[in-house]
Parts: C-alpha cells; structure tokens; sequence
C-alpha cells in the first residue's frame, strides 16, 4: 500500500472519528424513556421534526454509491448515466399520498416494518414472510454498495492492497458503524445526516463552481465530453439517447422511482417522523437532492475534460471506475480539501449503511423471529435481537467485498431493484384496496420474482466478459413469452424490473378474480379505514414504546 496521502488521509480519518463519537452521543439526543424497545432503538421514538428526517431520508435515499456511481456512468456512458434525475424528480408526487398511509396506519397500530402491515392487512404470515425475506435480500447488496463507495475513497488515497489486509480500514469503520448503531439505533444516522449533507453540499458546490473556470468552462467540458463518445465503439454512448435506449431510459427510471420507497430503510426513514405534516413538507423539500445530484452527475463529464484515469484496483490489476469522482477531487483540489471531499463521501457511505442494516435488522425481528421463533417475545426481547441481527447484516455485508468481486455486487444492485419491486402488490396497493386477494399476491410475486430472474440471468455483458446477470437492460427481440416473441428483431431495451412487474399484476389480478368468483375467503383485515388518516395529537392513539 505505498503512495499513501498522508494529508488526505489525516483530514478523511479527524472527520470519521468525529463523526463516530457522535454516534456514539446519539443514543441520549431525544432519548425516549427506554431503548429496549423497537420504536426507540429502530425508528428514534417515532419523533423526528422536519428537518431532521428531511437530513434523514436524504443522507438514506442520496448514498456513497450514488456519489460515485453516477458521475462514473456519465464519465462511462454520457447520457443514461442521468436516469438518476427523472427518477428522483418523479418519485415524490408517485409516494407523496402512498407513505401517508403507510406512516398513518403504522402509527395506529405499532407497525415498525412493511411486512408488519401486511400481517395486519391480510392476516397472512406467508405474505407478510415474503415481502420481509423479499426487502432484506434486496437490502443486503444494498449495504455492501456503500462499502464500495468507501473502498473508492480509501483506493485513492492509496490505501489499495491485495487481499484482507487490503480490507482492513474497511472492516476497521465499519467495526465502529456496526458498534454505535447497536448502542444508538436510527438516532445515531439521524443525528451524523447533518453532518454528512452538510459535507456534501459543501464540497459539490465548490467542484461545480471551481473546476469548469479551471477547465475552460462548461461549453469546452460537454465539447470534450462528445468527442471521447463520439470515437467509443459503442454506439449508445454519447451526451444524448439514442432510439434503442430511450425506453430504457425511461422505464429505469420509473421503476428505479417505484422501487426505492418499497426498500425497507426507505419505510424506516418515513416511520421515524412525528407527524403527517412532517412528511408533506419532506415531500416538498426533498426534491432539492435532485438539483444536488444532477450537479454532481456533470462531474463524470468533468473528469472527462480533466483527463482523469480511473484508480488500477491492486487486488485484481484492473481499473476501478467507481474511483473516477475522488480521483478527480486528487488531481484538482488541494490536499485539505480533497481530504475533506472523501470523508464527505466516507460519511455518505455510513448514513445509509447503518439506517439500512437497522431496517434488515427489524424485519427479521418483527417479521421472521418474532413470528416464526418466539412468539412470546418481550419488547426489551426484541430489541435485543434487532441489536444482534443488525451486526450480522452488516458483516455480512462486507463478506460481499471480501469474498465477491465488487463488480458482482453492484451488479446485484440491480438485481436488487428487480426484486424489491415485486413487492409493490402487497405493500403499495394494499395500502388502497383489499381487492387483490392475498393467496393471488403471493402467486404474482412467485411469477414476477421467477420470471424477473429468469430475464437477467439472459443478459450477458460483453465489457466484462459475463454471459448472465450483467446487466438489467433487456433487448425487446429477447422478450420471450412461452416461446412467443411479440417485439422480434427489435434492439430497443427496456428495464426488466417493469417488464416482471407488468407479469406480477397481471398475475395477481387475474388469479384474485378467479378466487374471488370462487368466493374463497381471504385473511381477515385488522386495520380500519380510520388508521389511514391517522395523525400525531389523535384520542386513543397508541403509544410510543408500547407493548
């Protein structure tokens, strides 16, 4: 590990201690009167303000991977690489009355996860089993996408050996996420959002101002930008679409858009809010991430203009794309400042990892330990176990980096929002209607997951040499329908996590017509219409911290 940057590295390891020690504090800010309970330990008491889960959801929903992995596309791909703005931009009016709902009847009826209130909706532990096996596999590469996003730092500032003592640092943070998240719950994230938001803005502001006056502004960046795609063989790389991935374009987005709030930390960041009115003016706020992002996404073209080469990965001798944004803060900034760029992007790997390890950690308590295992289990139990659970998510979110190819893991990211989409049925529309009969949800989410995998595992990439999962773009002459191909010889693609959706509800309304005229019985409904509208300040709403 030669060629170490000392003042980098000083700067990037003052701010992470700092930071950890306030994680360590969390647990006595806005403490409750105990934290052997879910609604403290896993959702802070159920009380953030405004702006704190404005900070919250934010540093939740904008990662360490985003950071790296959006500027890397367009620095890669050009155009696509923006699916990223669209989709945030689109995805708050599409939850806007959704997570309403969801934070409503959770808070009536004590629900900490999505899987909780599909137990109460449908009264049917399978369903309720599936959406929360469903949510924690999706999260676990999830978690082990920030460790890429930290390792993209820790490379650059030469910390890029072969083998375990090449993962040391990093197992040696995340030792210290895993310990002040099992003391302070989702307060310790809530609380070090601040700082890592503040980071953040700070040090994209700064490149989008500084760097194009240093490069010859941004007319020479996107010109410079052209012509590395226009000599690419690649024919849809470029700084605009072409015809055969539009529909990609746009369908990534939707369902990266109807995807992201179904993951569990997303849930887990809407239940920690105090009130109704708390998530409307989120709602409203949040979209100011997008105009942070689409800055942040310019920075792969400015790299291009730069002339920034990604960092060689010493464990397996090949360039690490996703070291494209810090390499670029190397070669331009200053020493103290770079310093400060990568624990900005160090910290963005933390907030999400541990709101996301904490979220696993409950739907296992909630909804497979508490349901299948012990039955009788106190609060203090629960917590406890959640605490535990919470560790394991994330050690096991760094044997993906230890014992995977990280390429394999970010290719399981898109994967991951495949999978987590098929819950959309029981969560999503259940928080509407009843009509769609529980046995039928199951039976679509058995065709949609089944029939999802079955397409990525046909997608090969020939840039990495991988004939399946390399990708979650699907050609629509691919499109087979038993052996049916209704878009033959069409090289236009389209995101396959839609195409699976579209086969899950059909499924599920057909199948659920079909009971229905059978008048086959479905679970009974413990909800009421009145939990949906529920609110803070309500008579005879049930208390935080009760059993």
């Amino acid at each position: 590990m030669s060629g170490i940057h000392t003042v980098e590295l000083v700067v990037f390891v003052l701010l992470f201690v700092g930071v950890a020690a306030m994680g360590f504090w969390a647990s006595r800010w806005k403490a409750g009167s105990t934290m052997d309970h879910l609604d403290e330990w896993g959702l802070g008491g159920r009380k953030f303000g405004g702006w704190i889960t404005w900070f919250l959801v934010g540093g939740d929903l904008y990662t360490a991977y985003t950071f790296v992995a959006v500027p890397a596309l367009v620095f890669g791909s050009g155009a696509l690489g923006f699916y990223a703005l669209p989709y945030t931009v689109v995805l708050y009016p599409i939850v806007f009355l959704p997570v309403l709902r969801l934070w409503s009847v959770s808070r009536a009826n004590g629900y900490v996860t999505p899987a909780d209130f599909v137990r109460g909706r449908y009264s049917s532990p399978t369903l309720a089993l599936i959406v929360a096996i469903t949510g924690i596999v999706a999260t676990m590469p999830y978690i082990a996408l920030q460790l890429v996003g930290l390792e993209s730092v820790l490379r650059t500032m030469g910390i890029n050996g072969h083998g375990f003592v090449g993962h040391l640092p990093l197992f040696v943070a995340f030792l210290v996420l895993a310990l002040y998240t099992f003391q302070s719950g989702l307060r310790a994230p809530a609380l070090i959002a601040f700082v890592k938001d503040g980071l953040i803005y700070l040090v994209i502001i700064v490149a989008v101002i500084y760097l194009p006056s240093k490069l010859g502004g941004w007319s020479h960046i996107i010109d410079t930008a052209q012509a590395k795609f226009d000599a690419s063989p690649s024919p849809a790389d470029g700084i605009t679409l072409t015809r055969n991935n539009q529909l990609q374009y746009a369908t990534l987005a939707l369902g990266s858009a109807l995807a992201l709030f179904l993951y569990p930390h997303s849930a887990t960041g809407i239940l920690a809010s105090k009130s109704r009115d708390t998530i409307k003016k989120n709602m409203i706020a949040l979209p100011a991430y997008s105009f942070l992002l689409g800055l942040l996404a310019l920075l792969g073209y400015v790299a291009i203009a730069a002339g920034v080469k990604p960092v060689v990965n010493n464990a397996t001798g090949a360039p690490d794309t996703n070291t494209i944004v810090p390499a670029l803060f190397d070669s331009q900034f200053g020493s103290v400042f770079a310093g400060i760029a990568y624990a900005a992007i160090g910290i963005g790997a933390l907030v999400p990892a541990a709101i996301m390890s904490i979220a696993a950690a409950n739907m296992w308590t909630r909804n497979i330990f508490k349901e299948y295992i012990k039955r009788d289990a106190t609060p203090k139990q629960e917590a406890r176990q959640a605490k535990w659970a919470s560790l394991v998510v994330k050690f096991g979110a760094v044997a993906f980096i230890l014992f995977i190819n990280p390429q394999f893991s970010i290719d399981l990211q898109l994967i991951g929002g495949v999978i987590i989409l098929q819950t959309l049925p029981a969560v999503a529309i259940a928080l509407y209607t009843r009509w769609l009969h529980s046995k039928a949800l199951i039976a679509g989410w058995v065709v949609g997951m089944a029939w999802g995998l079955y397409l990525l595992y046909t997608i090969g990439n020939p840039a990495t040499g991988k004939q399946h999962f390399g990708g979650s773009a699907l050609a629509l002459g691919n499109l087979s329908i038993f052996g049916w191909h209704p878009f033959s010889g069409s090289a236009i693609q389209i995101y396959v996590g839609i195409v699976a959706l579209v086969a899950n509800l059909l499924v599920a309304v057909v199948v659920s017509a079909i009971l229905r005229a059978a008048h086959v019985r479905d679970g009974r409904d413990v909800t009421s219409g009145a939990d949906y509208h529920a609110d803070e300040g309500d008579p005879g709403l049930r208390g935080v911290a009760e059993h």
